[in-house]
């Protein structure tokens, strides 16, 4: 419905409709990229570590080391 709505909303005859609606989209498209997106991603989970990263390491083995002469 909002859909049909914005599509008579825009002038002109069919193909101008059209490039108008592509460029209507590329600009929303644009605009969470770069304004929205970069303004929640603090708020957002994803970098919200549970587990330990060192956890799934083996542990280390150190070779022994020779003994200096003098």
């Amino acid at each position: 419905m909002i859909y049909a709505a914005i599509w008579r909303a825009l002038p002109g005859p069919f193909p101008v409709r059209v490039l108008l609606a592509v460029v209507l989209a590329l600009a929303v498209v644009a605009f969470c990229f770069l304004w929205l997106f970069p303004r929640i991603a603090p708020l957002m989970p994803f970098n919200d570590n549970t587990v330990d990263p060192s956890a799934g390491r083996p542990p280390a083995i150190h070779a022994p080391q020779p003994e200096a002469h003098s």
